[in-house]
C-alpha cells in the first residue's frame, strides 16, 4: 500500500508543476525534429498532407497555402510528418494509392522519390534535433557563459580512487588520455562516465608534469532534488577561492564551437552509456520515460529559464540519437531499408517491410513499457 501511496503523492504534489515545463520541452525537440523532415520534404517538391504535434484525436488545426493540415493532438507524446502516398503516421506506403497514381501525382509523392531523397528526408529529423541542440548550447555559453573554474584539486578524500593513484592538494589536471581538460567541470563530466576505467591523467604539480593512472569507483549520488545518480567519481574537491570567476561569457563564434562540442560530448556519453547496458558494465535502471522527463522537467524549472533550455537541448540530443537506431517504425530503421534497397538495386517486398514495421513496433512497446517501468520504480523510492 505504502508503494501506491508514495506513487500517489508524488504525482497529485507536482503535476502541474511537471506538465507544464514537460510541454514546453518535449513540444519544441518535437517540432525542430519534425519541421526537418517537413522543410526538406518540401524542398523535394514531396507534398506534405499532415503536420501533427501530438497523436490521436486533433484539438485544433489549420491548412496553409499548400494544403498541409497543421494540427495539434491530444496526446502530447510525440509528432508526425504525413506526406503523399503515406497510409500512417508512421509513413509506411499506401501500395493502392501509389500504384494507381498519375504522372503528376507522382511527382508530389514521397514513395515515388528515388532513394537519396527519401533518405535526405528522413535523416532530416535527427539531424534538425542536432542542430537545435548546438544553437542552444551556444546560445547559453554566449549570454550565460561557461564555467571557468580550473581543474584544480583541493582536497582528496581517503582511500578514493584518488588517494590511490597519489592525488595531492594542489595538483591541476590538464588532460585525462591526452584530451585537453580546461576547467573542473570538464573533468568531473568526463570522470562521471567512465566508472570502472582505467584512466590517465596529466598532472601539473607546482613546476612539473605528472602522470597519474586512476579508476573512478561507481557510487550512487544525490543530487539537489534527492534523484540518485549512478557516476563515476574519483574522490576529490574543489573549492573557489576569493576573485576567481566561475562563469565567462564568450563571444558567438567561440560559442558555436562550444555548442557543437557539448552536443558531441552528449551524444558519446549516451552512445557509451548505451554500450556499458549492452555488456553489463551499466544498470537499464537509468533509462527513463515520459514520467521521468517530465519529473525532471517540473525539477529543473525551479533553477530557472536557462537550466530548463538546457535540459531541452539535452533531450534533442536524445530524441536525434533514439531515432538513428537501426529499428523499423523509427527513422533509422528506414534509413535501414533504404541502404538495403540502394545495394540490392529494388526496395525490399511488401511483406518483409510489414514484418519489420511489426517487430520494430514490438521493440519500440517493450522500451517504453520497460522505461515506465523504471519511472514508477523511481517516483515509489523517491
Amino acid at each position: 500500500m505504502d508503494f501506491f501511496l508514495n506513487i500517489f503523492n508524488t504525482l497529485s504534489h507536482g503535476l502541474l508543476g511537471y506538465i507544464i515545463p514537460f510541454l514546453f520541452v518535449l513540444t519544441i525537440v518535437v517540432f525542430f525534429h519534425e519541421l526537418g523532415h517537413f522543410m526538406v520534404a518540401r524542398w523535394t517538391g514531396v507534398k506534405v498532407l499532415t503536420f501533427s504535434l501530438g497523436f490521436g484525436p486533433e484539438l485544433f488545426g489549420f491548412f496553409d497555402r499548400h494544403g498541409t493540415r497543421w494540427k495539434l493532438s491530444a496526446i502530447p507524446l510525440g509528432g508526425y510528418v504525413k506526406f503523399y502516398g503515406d497510409a500512417s503516421e508512421a509513413s509506411t506506403p499506401a501500395s493502392e494509392m501509389l500504384a494507381s497514381m498519375s504522372e503528376k501525382e507522382r511527382r508530389g509523392s514521397f514513395h515515388h522519390k528515388n532513394v537519396a531523397r527519401r533518405a535526405a528526408i528522413v535523416a532530416a529529423g535527427p539531424f534538425a534535433n542536432f542542430i537545435l541542440a548546438i544553437v542552444i548550447f551556444a546560445g547559453l555559453f554566449t549570454f550565460y557563459g561557461k564555467p571557468n573554474t580550473s581543474a584544480r584539486v583541493d582536497a582528496v578524500q581517503v582511500d578514493s580512487a584518488a588517494a590511490v593513484a597519489g592525488f595531492r592538494a594542489g595538483d591541476v589536471v590538464t588532460a585525462i588520455d591526452g584530451e585537453a581538460i580546461a576547467t573542473f567541470v570538464e573533468m568531473q563530466r568526463i570522470v562521471s562516465t567512465r566508472a570502472g576505467e582505467a584512466l590517465r591523467f596529466t598532472v601539473k604539480r607546482g613546476d612539473r608534469t605528472e602522470t597519474l593512472t586512476a579508476t573512478p569507483e561507481l557510487r550512487e549520488v544525490k543530487d539537489n532534488f534527492n534523484n540518485v545518480h549512478k557516476i563515476g567519481v574519483l574522490g576529490i574537491s574543489r573549492s573557489a577561492k576569493p576573485g576567481e570567476a566561475a562563469i565567462e561569457r564568450v563571444d558567438p563564434a567561440t560559442g558555436l564551437w562550444l555548442g557543437v562540442k557539448e552536443t558531441w560530448f552528449v551524444t558519446k556519453s549516451t552512445i557509451l552509456y548505451i554500450g556499458d547496458v549492452f555488456t553489463r558494465r551499466a544498470g537499464a535502471d537509468q533509462l527513463g520515460g515520459p514520467i521521468r522527463i517530465a519529473q525532471i522537467s517540473g525539477q529543473v524549472a525551479t533553477i530557472g529559464i536557462a537550466a530548463l533550455v538546457h535540459l531541452t537541448a539535452v533531450l534533442s540530443v536524445s530524441i536525434g540519437l533514439l531515432n538513428l537506431f537501426p529499428i523499423p517504425m523509427l527513422d533509422g530503421g528506414h534509413l535501414l531499408f533504404y541502404a538495403v534497397e540502394a545495394i540490392r538495386g529494388r526496395p525490399l517486398s511488401e511483406r518483409s517491410q510489414e514484418m519489420g514495421y511489426r517487430v520494430g513496433l514490438a521493440l519500440v512497446l517493450m522500451l517504453m513499457v520497460f522505461a515506465t517501468y523504471n519511472d514508477i520504480l523511481h517516483l515509489a523510492g523517491s
